[in-house]
């Protein structure tokens, strides 16, 4: 697979980059024949990940496809979409792909839009790109408004944990990334489950890879998600707010101490200052019936203005902190 790898770069028209795609399946028999079909001549490996699927899509691939790109690969147990796409990123790396497209199975993404994906890291200027789907208005007409309105909660939460202020629909799956920077990567410690793509970007801040939206629009038939929106709110939220707490913990206090990190504790220590008297004062009105002095007042407000102002300068600070020099270059 690699000197296929290798031999077939001249015909990409990417230079001499080669190109591979990983496919994660699970549960996706029905899509997964016609998805490929529609890869084009751009992408010289094609990696179909089984993860443990009870519909045996690996062997339906390995029996139905005869396209000469495809290498089936097999979990021996069900990882999840992340350690199925891990799989394939290690597989590629090993054969020799410069940059790896991941695509899902069901049909909702449109293997025609990889040379788009791409282009922003064959040009130097990228080094992860995701699909947006919110960026074509008709498209956004089209999503399920289950999905919609989750997928709108999770993309703001997201920008706090990753630090990408400038990117959206954080769990968009049609990603490409370079190999440089995924062997700068701890694979073994991103999520494996449906939280993998927000904590990939988790991880590519704290290595600061430059990553790029790339609007493309989604397509919706009778293919089934096995994410519950909702349902996974409450759990990515928690694991948003570790990732936030990591990334602050790394970038502004064990990598680096700036003004804006003194802010940032003098503003969380004013404004729970602020809280603590103010809630004091309030439960003491409430109990005695005699209303707070205005010096009570001001000694709940004032720390509280200064502390909220404070955590808003770092929030700006923090949004024009976003990777702009491609990781692949410096390395």
């Amino acid at each position: 697979m690699k000197s296929h790898l290798k031999d077939s770069e001249a015909l990409s028209g990417n230079g001499r980059q080669s190109v591979a795609v990983v496919i994660p399946c699970y549960g996706v028999r029905n899509h997964i024949l016609g998805v490929i079909s529609a890869i084009g001549p751009e992408v010289q490996a094609i990696y179909v990940v089984d993860d443990a699927c009870f519909e045996q899509t690996g062997r339906y691939v390995s029996e139905k496809c005869h396209d000469s790109r495809i290498r089936v690969l097999f979990n021996r147990e069900n990882r999840g979409v992340g350690g199925a796409t891990i799989a394939g990123y290690r597989q590629a790396i090993s054969d020799g792909a410069d940059i790896i497209v991941k695509l899902d199975g069901d049909g909702q993404m449109d293997p025609k839009h990889i040379p788009i994906l791409i282009s922003p890291i064959v040009n130097g200027v990228a080094d992860y790109t995701k699909g947006n789907r919110f960026y074509y208005l008709e498209g956004v007409q089209q999503m399920p408004l289950v999905r919609l309105l989750g997928n709108a909660a999770l993309s703001f939460i997201a920008k706090f944990s990753s630090g990408y202020w400038d990117i959206f629909d954080p769990t968009n799956g049609f990603t490409a990334v370079h190999s440089k920077v995924v062997e700068h990567l701890p694979l073994e410690k991103i999520d494996n489950r449906y939280f993998f793509e927000s904590d990939m970007l988790f991880r590519l801040n704290i290595i600061r890879a430059v990553v790029m939206d790339v609007p493309l629009p989604a397509r919706y038939a009778d293919e089934k998600s096995n994410l519950k929106v909702f349902r996974s709110i409450p759990e990515f939220a928690c694991k948003h707010m570790r990732n936030t707490l990591k990334r602050i913990f790394y970038n502004y206090y064990l990598r680096d101490f700036s003004a804006m990190s003194l802010g940032l504790l003098l503003g969380l220590l004013a404004l729970s200052i602020g809280m603590v008297v103010g809630s004091t004062a309030w439960v003491t009105s409430v109990r005695t019936g005699v209303v707070a002095t205005s010096g009570t007042v001001m000694l709940a407000a004032l720390p509280t203005l200064v502390g909220i102002q404070l955590i808003l300068s770092f929030l700006a600070t923090d949004s024009a902190n976003v990777p702009k020099i491609p990781l692949q270059k410096r390395l």
